[in-house]
C-alpha cells in the first residue's frame, strides 16, 4: 500500500460521510483548511488526528491504511 493509497481511502472516507468540512475541523480539532489539504492530498494527518479522524468518521484506520479491505 502506498501513502497516495492511503489518502485516496481517507479523501473517500471524508467525501462519503455527509459531513462539511468545517464541521468535521471542528470535532477533529483542526482548521477547515488543514481538512481540505487532506483532501488535496497535500498534507497527511498527524497519528493521533487519523485516529480522531477515523472515530468521527465511523471508520476503521486498518481500512484507511489498508490493513483490511473494509
Amino acid at each position: 500500500m502506498e501513502l497516495t493509497d492511503i489518502q485516496a481511502r481517507l479523501r473517500d472516507a471524508i467525501k462519503n460521510c455527509g459531513i462539511p468540512q468545517k464541521e468535521i475541523a471542528k470535532h477533529i480539532g483542526v482548521s477547515a483548511q488543514t481538512v481540505s489539504k487532506y483532501m488535496r492530498a497535500d498534507v497527511f494527518p498527524a497519528l493521533d488526528t487519523l485516529a480522531k479522524l477515523c472515530k468521527f468518521l465511523d471508520v476503521s484506520a486498518d481500512y484507511v491504511l489498508g490493513i483490511t479491505q473494509y
